[in-house]
């Protein structure tokens, strides 16, 4: 898998992820970044038109939370059914 640096307000995040948000381990990732300035890449995929959050909401909601711009992701395949 490819890693690259995304400007986290061009992810999508789709709806079904975002009611899998837990707030308490938002809080939990993001103090664990300011601790080590470390956090596990997400994963999102290209549509064409936008990056697609695949994994990692918490993670992405905590680096928001944080006033963060950028964020670590791994670029996945779309899996086709």
């Amino acid at each position: 898998m490819k890693t690259i640096v995304i400007n986290i307000d061009k992810i999508y995040v789709p709806v079904k992820s975002v009611k899998n948000a837990d707030d308490a381990r938002v809080d939990a990732l993001a103090e664990e970044f300011m601790e080590t300035g470390k956090i596990t890449p997400i994963r999102v995929r290209d549509d064409g038109k936008r990056y697609v959050l695949v994994n990692g909401v918490n993670r992405l909601a905590a680096m928001k939370a944080l006033g963060e711009e950028t964020i670590v992701a791994f670029l996945v395949r779309a899996v086709q059914h």
